[in-house]
């Protein structure tokens, strides 16, 4: 492989920035928080001594400062694995690729990151508005299958793939799993789980309005496979930065248990809980 990148292959805005992120080099801390709403950055942000840089494009807002004395950056993916495709391999670039000779770099830089997100339980013994890491993830998007490099297999994987009864959807799936560094900041969470990452809201999240969804106990019967909860963005999270060399952590507040019909009587309030609880122990 030729070390020169084209132009059509890292795309740049005219001031250097990378495409979609708007970003420089100089922009980014290398400890990242990770939301999928926009909105969500500046309530994250406002907790920092004092933010330095703010940009954003389209749906992916940048804020970066210091929080006791460290810098760090919060950024918005928005929805699902296809975004985490753009945000993980421009977050790459930026560290691991001179951008203005479009060369890869000969030192190698680790990024941590820390997705801080909600989710929905399938699991009937969950409780809403608690803390849940994510220790294993299922991504039933496949979006690592177009990865050339990508493997990855645990005890959790092969009993999963081997128990998954939906053939149509068996060949997309693919997994991962946390840095087991960064859970060490998190250990005192009331949950540790597997997580699946759907590529939609409606049917395969198991939601049925005018068009019904493949199978009414769909939810039910990933539990059975040691599934906990399910979201949008954790496996891409996950199965990039074992590729690209990053550590990366989940933090998701429960704000639904399906299986119960519960929801979380004040997101809000579980919303400022979570990132109150993720920022209190990110920086060592």
């Amino acid at each position: 492989m030729l070390n020169k990148l084209a132009a059509s292959e890292l795309i740049l805005n005219e001031d250097g920035s990378v495409y979609h992120l708007n970003l420089l080099p100089e922009d980014i801390a290398t400890k990242i928080i990770l939301v999928g709403d926009p909105d969500r950055v500046p309530k994250v942000s406002k907790y920092f001594d004092k933010v330095e840089v703010k940009k954003n494009k389209r749906e992916f807002y940048t804020h970066t400062g210091t929080l006791r004395g460290e810098r760090i950056s919060v950024m918005s993916t928005g929805i699902g694995t296809e975004n985490i495709d753009i945000v993980m391999n421009e977050l790459d670039a930026l560290v691991n690729i001179d951008l203005k000779e479009k060369e890869f770099k000969s030192e190698h830089q680790s990024l941590e990151l820390f997705r801080m997100g909600t989710c929905g339980s399938v699991n009937p013994d969950v409780q809403v508005d608690n803390m849940l890491v994510t220790q294993n993830v299922v991504g039933l998007d496949g979006l690592m299958h177009f990865y050339q490099d990508y493997q990855f297999e645990n005890e959790f994987s092969k009993n999963f793939y081997e128990k998954f009864p939906y053939e149509k959807i068996k060949p997309m799936l693919y997994f991962s799993d946390w840095s087991e560094e960064l859970g060490e900041l998190y250990k005192d969470a009331k949950y540790h789980g597997n997580t699946a990452t759907f590529p939609g809201f409606y049917a395969p999240q198991g939601r049925q309005l005018r068009l019904k969804a493949l199978d009414e106990k769909f939810l039910e019967n990933l539990n059975d496979l040691g599934i906990t909860n399910f979201e949008m963005e954790t496996s891409a999270i996950y199965a990039f930065s074992k590729l690209l060399g990053h550590k990366a952590i989940t933090v998701n507040n429960v704000i639904a248990n399906r299986r119960r019909g519960e929801f979380s009587s004040d997101h809000h309030a579980s919303e400022k809980n979570l990132i109150e609880w993720v920022l209190d122990r990110i920086i060592k």
